[in-house]
């Protein structure tokens, strides 16, 4: 049965305009180091978790981030989406995102996949927050190449990016708002469901470069329960702890990512 998804597009693309959003790009895993955009008309469920292990008594788990993100183009050589996350606690919680690319093959035979896109673009300007947690408007655009490797050795992703220079900064808070991200993922014990087939495992790593707030990356593995429902697991690590999030005191979390597209 077709399903009606105007209804969706339209509260997301309210609450993008209304500036009372956070959104988290498709990811590879702790950054949006990939060429994947979301199909038109198909939305993606994610709720990511990032927890310290064995660290008792301290705090330095990340918010939990709820989002939704959702494909708005009816073209198959141009997508785009956009997403809305919702980050508890926090005192600003919503955050927007956008991505506009081609696939690979889609402008010439063996051609990468090109992407364009922001995210990190948040509503609070102050340099800091009432109860710590700071700027939210990191205003991050990124530029992607991705591309399929030689000899089934999964795929490749770089990319530059370029920040807010009030918001994206170390922590002696002087400018760090430009670098660099690399993202590899590949697939394993591939299954058939309906006309379709897909991985059952994929391996995932990815980082960005930068003492800010997002330097960083991690490793880790997705199980796919179906082809529209994952699980992720694995540890994320920072360039700059203290910037990690709200009162950071350990330099790697361990995350958990429910993904579901529907």
């Amino acid at each position: 049965m077709k399903k009606n998804i105007w209804p969706i597009v339209i509260a997301v693309l309210f609450l993008l305009w209304s500036g009372e959003s956070y959104a988290t790009p498709s990811t590879t895993y702790w950054t949006p180091a990939t060429s994947d955009i979301q199909p038109y008309g198909v939305l993606h469920i994610g709720i990511d978790n990032y927890f310290t292990v064995g660290r008792k008594n301290e705090k330095g788990a990340l918010p939990t981030d709820i989002g939704l993100t959702i494909g708005v183009l009816p073209y198959e050589k141009l997508q785009l989406e956009v997403g809305v996350d919702y980050l508890e606690p926090t005192t600003d919680p919503f955050l927007f995102n956008a991505k506009l690319g081609t696939p690979e093959g889609a402008l010439f035979e063996g051609s990468p996949a090109l992407n364009i896109g922001i995210f990190n673009v948040g509503t609070d300007s102050k340099d800091s927050s009432k109860d710590g947690d700071g700027r939210t408007d990191l205003d991050i655009v990124h530029i992607m190449v991705g591309k399929t490797l030689p000899l089934n050795l999964g795929r490749l992703h770089a990319g530059v990016y370029y920040g807010n220079g009030k918001s994206l900064v170390d922590r002696r808070g002087d400018k760090e708002n430009a670098g660099y991200m690399v993202g590899w993922d590949k697939g394993f014990s591939p299954k058939k469901e309906g006309t379709g087939e897909y991985n059952k495992w994929v391996a995932a790593a990815d980082w960005a470069s930068g003492k800010n707030a997002i330097g960083g990356g991690g490793v880790g593995i997705y199980h796919y329960f179906t082809k529209d429902i994952s699980l992720l697991t694995g540890p994320v690590w920072f360039n700059e702890p203290s910037l990690a999030g709200p009162n950071p005191n350990a330099k790697w979390v361990w995350t958990t990512q429910l993904d579901i597209n529907y």
